[in-house]
């Protein structure tokens, strides 16, 4: 395993951290510069300033704990293979959303050929161990992880991270129309969840 690998494994072993609101924008372009040119060190500080946001992100797009810290993982990984192709023309910060969020996409599209393979015919929990609507107070986040994959994954690009349908349709690979009717449904399933 080369030395590269080594400190990649033992960054991406440790436990995620808040991220350093006095990190500026110019440490973060030095950090950013330094972990290209293969700076381990600088990479894990960029590593603890995102980890607390790209988590959370990919949390509400996936719905799953476990499933999230996996893709949250995995696109630090690839944010360290393709640093060298980071070119500045976004803020680091923008440059590994997107890539979080193209991950996360991957993850969804090949789960669902997964679950189509193995799927006999059986009822599939989504989200086991989750508890059921009935009479308990329902969260917001406990709404959004009971909306089906399209409409959650564009309501959580669009209402919870900022994007315009156009990205969304772009990202997602579907029309800026249908991305406005996903939202508009996941929106009125949230309504309907939330005033049980």
């Amino acid at each position: 395993m080369g030395q590269q690998a080594r400190a990649r494994e033992g960054l991406l072993s440790q436990p995620p951290v808040r991220s350093d609101p006095s990190a500026g924008k110019e440490s973060e372009a030095a950090d950013v510069a330094l972990a290209a040119a293969g700076d381990s060190r600088a990479f894990e500080r960029l590593y603890r300033r995102h980890v607390p946001r790209i988590f959370t992100l990919v949390r509400r797009m996936v719905g799953g704990e476990t499933d999230a810290e996996e893709i949250t993982q995995d696109t630090f990984v690839r944010a360290w293979e393709r640093l060298g192709s980071f070119r500045g023309e976004a803020t680091f910060g923008t440059w590994l959303h997107r890539l979080a969020v193209n991950v996360a996409l991957n993850w969804r599209k090949n789960a669902a050929r997964s679950r189509q393979r193995f799927d006999d015919g059986a009822v599939v929990e989504l989200f086991p161990g989750r508890r059921h609507a009935g009479d308990e107070a329902m969260d917001l986040e406990e709404a959004i992880g009971t909306l089906p994959p399209g409409a959650r994954q564009v309501f959580v690009l669009h209402d919870v991270e900022g994007l315009r349908h156009e990205e969304i349709a772009e990202l997602v690979g579907v029309t800026a129309g249908t991305s406005k009717a996903q939202l508009h449904r996941a929106r009125m399933l949230l309504r309907k969840r939330l005033e049980r």
